[in-house]
């Protein structure tokens, strides 16, 4: 699990099924953090379940210490994060402040929407 982002108010993240980026965008510097989802091979009922949960969840803890955060990802991704964060963590959700579909963007480009986005 990845620690949590240094006290903040801004975070722009790009997540899809495997991993995530999250850049702090009024850090002065700090590097991006990336998050890789959880493996668990096993043919158990529920295990990829599990996972997306467990990935989901370091992904919330590294945004505990976000005032507020744009979330960026593939369209089912985003989806999934959504319908996880509005159930299971809704202080998280309370502190995105919006959803939007976009394509791998670089650390840069992710950067330049969260400026764009919060007017920084």
């Amino acid at each position: 699990m990845s620690a949590p982002i240094a006290a903040s108010t801004h975070a722009v993240v790009w997540i899809d099924h495997h991993h995530a980026n999250i850049v702090r965008i009024d850090a002065g510097g700090a590097p991006p953090q990336r998050v890789k989802a959880h493996v668990h091979p096993t043919a158990q009922h529920g295990s990829e379940v599990r996972s997306a949960h467990e990935f989901f969840a370091d992904v919330c803890s590294c945004l505990d210490a976000v005032d507020a955060a744009l979330v960026t990802g593939a369209r089912t991704a985003l989806a999934d994060f959504r319908h996880y964060v509005e159930k299971h963590r809704p202080q998280t959700a309370a502190r995105i402040a919006a959803f939007d579909v976009v394509d791998h963007p670089t650390d840069n480009q992710l950067t330049a929407l969260g400026r764009q986005f919060f007017e920084l």
